[in-house]
């Protein structure tokens, strides 16, 4: 080694590691202007786990699990969940948030933190949220929803996916 290998303080300079950078997420704003109305306002959410790619969520002990505690938030009356479809590594919801419930972050936070801790789902730290406008069509976020298993090969026809909920009649 000569000394221009070396660092001006003496050090090696080939055992030097560059620091590791991670990207920094943006944290998204999902605050519903003061113009919608929260009791017609239908949301379509993706909510992903930390892993992509892994089955964290389609698991049958987890995902019977997962989809109870839609339900039950459902009948509480903190959301109106119109379609919620698990896929191993991300669940798409289509919801509404009545005005009498907390606003839809605190609710799909909460929700996201029970499933944390009590079936052990790590979830990325946001989601991505859209709110559906009058020119979009319901049909066709649903038909996005159900059509996902079939295009990630899990399935061959959407209605023999297992693991979705759709309110009761």
């Amino acid at each position: 080694m000569n000394n221009s290998d070396k660092l001006d303080d003496g050090r090696d300079g080939a055992l030097r590691r560059p620091p590791k950078i991670r990207p920094i997420r943006k944290q998204l704003p999902h605050n519903v202007p003061s113009w919608v109305d929260l009791d017609e306002a239908i949301c379509f959410i993706t909510v992903c786990c930390q892993t992509r790619g892994t089955n964290q969520l389609t698991k049958p002990e987890i995902a019977q699990h997962l989809l109870e505690s839609i339900e039950y938030r459902y009948n509480k009356g903190d959301w109106y969940m119109h379609l919620a479809l698990l896929m191993p590594d991300h669940v798409h919801l289509i919801s509404s948030f009545p005005e009498r419930a907390r606003n839809m972050q605190t609710v799909i936070s909460k929700w996201k933190e029970w499933t944390a801790k009590f079936l052990k789902v790590k979830w990325q730290r946001d989601f991505f949220e859209h709110r559906l406008r009058r020119d979009e069509s319901f049909e066709e976020k649903t038909d996005y929803a159900w059509a996902n298993p079939v295009r990630a090969g899990l399935v061959e026809k959407a209605e023999h996916w297992p693991h979705v909920f759709t309110p009761p009649e």
